[in-house]
């Protein structure tokens, strides 16, 4: 039996298969963050097929302040919609399913690139980021909430079938998550349920902006791979939590640590987190991390170490390879 040809719902999407595409920056977006007939034909490439089942969109910019680099796709105004909904259609119609990831770089953002000040959490150094920031007022969080609440409206109105949120690679919600980055005294820092109030802040919001039938999914860097950053631990419990706030998947990758860690190599280098989360979750888990050999999926599924299992660098260096390992 092939495990990686089952089919899977996750809130109201039904996927065909358990291949994931996970988001990978492409800076294919013009200067503005609009979609450009580049970037629309590199994802019909990549969905070519049908063989991946789902392809999640690349981080997308809710606000200006907020855009990470040059080139990153943009969901911060209503004049995005009809070129976002070019992306959809275009995997729509080799038959997969789609979502996109939204996202705020919070302290990973350059002055540089935004033409804004950098802000986060804290006035503390982001372990990846070049600027300090001024540390955010509670009424700035409370806004950018409402932006990660417009964004996905405006996913949902593209025509994607689901919205990811991104708490992981060192970005915005990352950074209230982890002690590293977080050192607030009021009601978004110290104790692990203050720094995940912001997690559930924007998931309600979410929520309530896009229905009961939108599939949302959270990617979180479910560990630092730092002296005193997140662990396991404070994911297990995160994660259960936002569950209960409302997400449908949970999407596992690295947090300060970003998507690569010395001494952590092979096939899926991030199951030893997600078979813990898979303990404590009963909704479908992503694991991604270094997945290249259609064996290796397999074995992962089987062993429940994952739902679904994200190949990123092998489909984004090779758009065949989906077909060469799925090809049935």
């Amino acid at each position: 039996m092939s495990y990686i040809w089952q089919p899977l719902t996750a809130g109201s999407m039904t996927l065909r298969n358990r291949l994931v595409f996970p988001p990978m920056a492409t800076a294919r977006a013009s200067e503005d963050g609009s979609v450009t007939d580049n970037q629309v034909e590199y994802y019909r490439e990549k969905s070519n097929g049908g063989y991946i089942g789902l392809i999640i969109i690349e981080h997308s910019f809710i606000a200006q302040q907020g855009k990470a680099s040059a080139g990153q796709l943009s969901v911060a105004e209503d004049r995005q919609i009809a070129g976002l909904s070019r992306i959809a259609e275009a995997i729509h119609s080799n038959g997969a399913k789609t979502m996109m990831q939204i996202n705020y770089a919070g302290s990973m953002a350059k002055t540089a690139v935004t033409g804004c000040e950098v802000v986060g959490p804290s006035a503390v150094m982001n372990p990846n980021g070049t600027e300090l920031p001024r540390a955010l007022t509670k009424e700035e969080i409370q806004g950018i909430v409402k932006e990660f609440a417009q964004a996905a409206r405006r996913v949902q109105a593209a025509g994607f079938d689901g919205v990811e949120i991104h708490s992981a690679h060192a970005y915005f919600l990352n950074q209230f998550l982890s002690p590293l980055t977080n050192h607030r005294t009021d009601e978004y820092g110290g104790t692990l349920d203050n720094r995940i109030r912001l997690h559930l802040k924007v998931i309600q919001a979410v929520r309530a902006a896009v229905g009961p039938d939108f599939t949302i999914a959270l990617r979180l860097g479910a560990s630092d791979y730092m002296d005193g950053g997140t662990t396991i631990e404070d994911s297990m419990y995160a994660a259960q939590r936002f569950q209960e706030a409302g997400i449908d998947i949970l999407d596992v990758t690295g947090g300060m640590c970003r998507f690569i860690v010395p001494g952590l190599e092979g096939q899926g280098y991030f199951a030893p987190l997600s078979r813990e989360l898979e303990k404590v979750v009963s909704i479908p888990v992503i694991l991604t991390g270094g997945i290249t050999e259609g064996a290796a999926m397999e074995q992962l599924l089987q062993e429940h170490a994952a739902d679904l299992i994200g190949v990123g660098r092998a489909v984004y260096q090779d758009s065949g390879w989906a077909e060469r390992v799925m090809g049935r």
